[in-house]
């Protein structure tokens, strides 16, 4: 079994949510906005913007996160911390004012758990009769964090991110990487995560049998693609699955 991390075992959308609501007021930032709506749905196109970039090799896992802090000050209009705001456009942020901006977000980001609740059961439910791996689009260093401070590091054998591949999914040598360092062949390994695109089909056409995680169950599956709307159901699917191809 290969497992994806973020909106897969950890909610990262809902845990963004929450600590950017918290933090853009604790800045001062959500009255430079139209609704609080407006300020996330911005916070978010500006973190796929520039994720985007870091994942072409653009930008750093760091410096995509500076990007984003600076592109949402200057939009919001407001002055770096700690300077009054005056009649002239705001700087952008200095490396270590935006690194010093992303900790407070992280911090309030800290204070939420995060961890889907069919996330143990499943585990469980798969023990020992699968080896688990991760495969993720992000930083392994990053990644191992949020992986210990969930209390599941030690339930995988091995975590592969795009930051240590050169690699990212769709590509699939992400997923022949990660097949490799489990040391099984494709047609033995189950794919699961929340992206019917970048996951699920994109492990198939790896020779993997990707499986879309679709919590959100709104729209049909696009033709071809396995899903399940929770890890309850992954059991009985992966019994479905030959054990090779």
């Amino acid at each position: 079994m290969l497992w994806d991390i973020d909106d897969t075992l950890f909610d990262y959308s809902g845990t963004d949510r929450a600590a950017a609501l918290r933090h853009f007021e604790a800045e001062g930032l959500l009255r430079r906005f139209p609704t609080p709506e407006g300020a996330l749905e911005r916070w978010r196109e500006l973190m796929e913007f520039h994720y985007a970039r870091y994942l072409t090799g653009e930008l750093t896992f760091t410096e995509q996160r500076r990007e984003r802090a600076r592109a949402f000050l200057l939009e919001a209009g407001a002055a770096p911390p700690g300077e009054a705001a005056d009649d002239g456009p705001p700087r952008p942020l200095t490396d270590a004012e935006a690194d010093a901006w992303f900790e407070r977000y992280g911090a309030h980001r800290r204070v939420e758990s995060g961890l889907f609740p069919d996330v143990l059961p499943a585990l469980a439910a798969l023990s020992p009769g699968y080896r688990h791996g991760l495969l993720s689009n992000s930083d392994a260093e990053h990644q191992e964090g949020t992986l210990r401070s969930l209390g599941i590091r030690d339930r995988f054998e091995v975590l592969l991110c795009s930051s240590q591949l050169g690699h990212a999914k769709p590509a699939p040598e992400a997923f022949l990487a990660a097949c490799e360092a489990l040391g099984l062949p494709p047609g033995s390994v189950a794919y699961v995560g929340d992206r019917p695109d970048v996951d699920a089909a994109a492990a198939d056409a790896a020779g993997l049998h990707g499986i879309w995680l679709d919590r959100a169950a709104a729209l049909p599956p696009p033709p071809g693609v396995r899903r399940i709307t929770g890890l309850t159901a992954l059991p009985d699917l992966l019994r479905t699955l030959p054990a090779g191809r």
